[in-house]
C-alpha cells in the first residue's frame, strides 16, 4: 500500500536536532544509542542530575545533554526525528481544534488550503499551539486564539506603506520577533482578498 503523503513539512528545530544527534559520534565519540547506554549505567537517576551529570562530567553542551536525557526517559522523538515529527504534526493540529475551539477548523483549513494554492515553497510545520508558515524563515502563523477568534500572523518587518488598521501589531518590531501582526478572524468571510494580498508582502520579504 502507497503511503499517503503528509500534509506538514518537518519543523526547522527539527531538522536542526537532528544535525546535532547525527553529529555526536564524529564530536563526541560515541552515538546517541552509545550516551543512553552510559547515562543509564553510570549517571544519576533523577532528570535533573542527568542533564547536570552530562553537562558537568561528560562535557557536553546544555541542548545535547537535554536531548539525550529526554530521549533516555522515552520523550522527545519528535522534537528530533523528522518522521516522529511527522506522525505527531497531524494529532497536534487536531488537539488544537479539539473541543470548543472544533468551530475554527474551517478558518484554519480554508487558509491552508490558500496557502498551498499559491506558494508550493511555503512549508506547514505545526507545534502543539500554532501553525507556522516557513519559506526560508517563518512568514505567518496560524493560532487559534480564543474559543471564537483565529489570529493569522505575518512577517512584514519592511513593508513599505501605510498598514491597514485590520493588521494588528503584536509588538514583534519592538521585540524583534518574526510575526510583527495578525489579522484577527472570526468568520471564513473574512479571509479576503486584503488577507491574501498581505500574506503575498509577506512571502516576497522573504525572498
Amino acid at each position: 500500500m502507497t503511503r499517503k503523503p503528509s500534509l506538514y513539512s518537518v519543523h526547522p528545530s527539527v531538522v536542526t536536532a537532528r544535525a546535532v544527534i547525527d553529529n555526536l559520534p564524529a564530536k563526541t565519540g560515541r552515538s546517541l544509542e552509545g550516551w543512553i547506554q552510559l547515562l543509564r549505567r553510570d549517571g544519576p537517576s533523577d532528570t535533573a542530575a542527568r542533564r547536570a551529570w552530562l553537562k558537568d562530567v561528560c562535557k557536553l553542551g546544555g541542548t545535547t545533554a537535554w536531548m539525550i536525557v529526554d530521549r533516555a526517559e522515552g520523550r522527545g522523538a519528535e522534537d528530533t526525528d523528522p518522521k516522529a515529527y511527522l506522525a505527531a504534526a497531524a494529532g497536534y493540529v487536531e488537539a488544537m481544534y479539539s473541543g470548543p475551539r472544533a468551530g475554527l477548523r474551517p478558518m484554519h483549513d480554508a487558509l491552508l488550503k490558500g496557502v498551498r494554492a499559491r506558494h508550493a515553497d511555503v512549508k506547514v510545520c505545526p507545534c502543539q499551539t500554532i501553525v507556522p508558515l516557513y519559506r526560508t524563515h517563518v512568514i505567518a502563523q496560524i493560532k487559534p486564539a480564543t474559543k471564537t477568534r483565529l489570529d493569522f500572523g505575518l512577517a512584514l518587518k519592511g513593508a513599505r506603506g501605510k498598514l491597514p488598521r485590520r493588521l494588528v501589531p503584536t509588538g514583534g518590531l519592538e521585540k524583534g520577533d518574526r510575526i510583527t501582526h495578525r489579522i484577527e478572524l472570526t468568520s471564513p468571510q473574512q479571509i479576503d482578498d486584503e488577507l491574501w494580498k498581505w500574506f503575498e508582502v509577506a512571502h516576497d520579504l522573504d525572498g
